[in-house]
């Protein structure tokens, strides 16, 4: 196998942990009155993140000549999914919500591990 090749399949197995976490194990806070809060927008827009660093690696797998291009564009993909919880978008103001407790690191580590992922496809493919 290649060696540019397992970046690309590391970068869309994280891709779905983000994007079926991100409505599952790892979603929002659920309030009582079936109302949300600013963490909802926060899932939602990772939700989406998630689903366009899925894409580029989609791509860099299936597309050759764009495979070095699919590597540096998922790289303010997943910036921008570190910076979204708590920074870009706020979350619930109590450290003890689920937002605050797995959401937000979670999705820091996932999408920082795309990122090196992206980072080390975009190396391999400009080396060869």
């Amino acid at each position: 196998m290649k060696k540019h090749i397992i970046p690309a399949m590391i970068l869309l197995i994280l891709s779905l942990v983000i994007v079926i976490g991100s409505h599952t194990f790892l979603s929002p806070c659920v309030h009582e009155d079936g109302s949300f809060g600013p963490c909802h927008w926060a899932g939602q827009a990772l939700l989406g993140l998630g689903c366009a660093v899925g894409i580029l690696a989609i791509l860099s797998l299936s597309v050759q000549k764009a495979r070095f291009g699919a590597y540096l564009s998922a790289l303010p993909v997943c910036g921008l999914g570190i910076l979204t919880p708590g920074t870009l978008i706020d979350l619930c103001h109590m450290s003890t919500m689920r937002c605050r407790m797995a959401m937000q690191p979670a999705m820091i580590i996932l999408f920082s591990l795309a990122l090196l992922c992206a980072l080390t496809g975009a190396i391999l493919t400009a080396r060869k």
